[in-house]
């Protein structure tokens, strides 16, 4: 974190007629500086976010602002030791009266990851918004400061209300359940090509093209004991590929103590012959779950066309499907829990 930024601020300075919005911070390219107003690569994490907040005035106009500096990291950087004290802080907020949501300002190479996570965590009917930037904040047309302000304009909006976690770039609103990150570089990255956008902002309004559902397959997880990050099960992925290694696998578990196993298989979650006649052995020696998704960037993989050991990740891929694993795995469910937990991301 930067030095000499305050770690929390309360603005006492309030607007009666406005909700108020607590803004979390974690760093990322939202909150990067380049060396010239030209650089979109190789910056580094250098504003805090009262530095965010003060570089885009008319948010003001929208809502009383307080803030949190989680972290002030690139978003590859985080794991749960960053993850928990953020879903604490933001459930405490939400709780709270004083607030009407939640914004965050994340790196976006890891944002979809913390929008499921938050997503499925998350107890409250108040929207949570995350958003990033594309280009650090030195760099000519820099996005971060608009999508800021359109994340302050969706958490403060009744609208919201229901929508669970949501991200925002490039005047798109997406579900943080479906999201993916689909382009490295482009400003248009965030996309659900087959499930859609919740929403988009026009002329400075927030608008919505159905009221609030819930996705299929959609669960609570209760994790409001958590603070340890340790209690949350090893999950690791493994990405196929010609001439995989099949004992990959074998290290994960004997060496690296993982619990849980989701493969980003080829095609529709497909593995290597070998490397099924390995994963199946270590079935039934260890019993942990083993989860097929996909390495393509969209598609299913059904739980029929899993095999009978293992778990068919449906719509979600495989960084999804490791937190997921990772929820059920924490909360003690067994493999028919497992099971259908991922049988309702397909179907339903």
């Amino acid at each position: 974190m930067s030095s000499g930024a305050p770690l929390l601020k309360i603005r006492e300075e309030k607007n009666s007629s406005l909700p108020s919005i607590k803004i979390f911070g974690t760093g990322g390219t939202i909150a990067s500086k380049g060396s010239t107003s030209a650089t979109t690569a190789g910056y580094s994490v250098g504003l805090t976010v009262n530095d965010l907040i003060e570089a885009v005035p008319s948010l003001a106009e929208k809502a009383n602002l307080d803030y949190l500096q989680v972290s002030n990291v690139g978003s590859n950087s985080l794991n749960y030791t960053h993850l928990i004290p953020l879903y604490h802080g933001i459930s405490e907020a939400l709780a709270s009266d004083d607030y009407a949501g939640a914004v965050v300002t994340h790196g976006t190479d890891t944002m979809e990851e913390t929008a499921f996570f938050l997503d499925l965590t998350i107890n409250s009917e108040k929207p949570v918004c995350i958003a990033g930037a594309m280009r650090p904040a030195t760099a000519t047309s820099a996005d971060g400061p608009m999508n800021l302000y359109q994340a302050v304009s969706i958490a403060a909006s009744e609208k919201s209300l229901g929508r669970g976690t949501m991200i925002t770039l490039n005047d798109r609103i997406a579900s943080g359940f479906w999201t993916t990150k689909m382009n490295a570089n482009s400003l248009d990255t965030f996309r659900a090509d087959e499930q859609g956008y919740l929403g988009y902002f026009s002329n400075d309004d927030v608008e919505f093209y159905y009221p609030p559902v819930k996705p299929n397959g959609w669960q609570f997880f209760d994790i409001s004991n958590l603070t340890d990050p340790s209690e949350i099960p090893e999950v690791i992925i493994l990405y196929s590929y010609q001439g995989l290694n099949p004992e990959l696998i074998v290290k994960a578990v004997k060496d690296l103590g993982a619990k849980g196993i989701v493969l980003a298989g080829s095609g529709a979650g497909s593995w290597t012959a070998t490397g099924s006649i390995v994963n199946e052995q270590l079935y039934e020696e260890y019993g942990i779950p083993i989860v097929h998704s996909r390495r393509t960037a969209d598609g299913t993989v059904p739980p029929d066309d899993a095999p009978e050991y293992a778990i068919g990740s449906g719509y979600l891929n495989p960084q999804k499907s490791r937190i997921l694993l990772q929820l059920c795995l924490y909360s003690g469910y067994g493999m028919d829990q497992i099971r259908s937990v991922f049988s309702g991301v397909y179907g339903g």
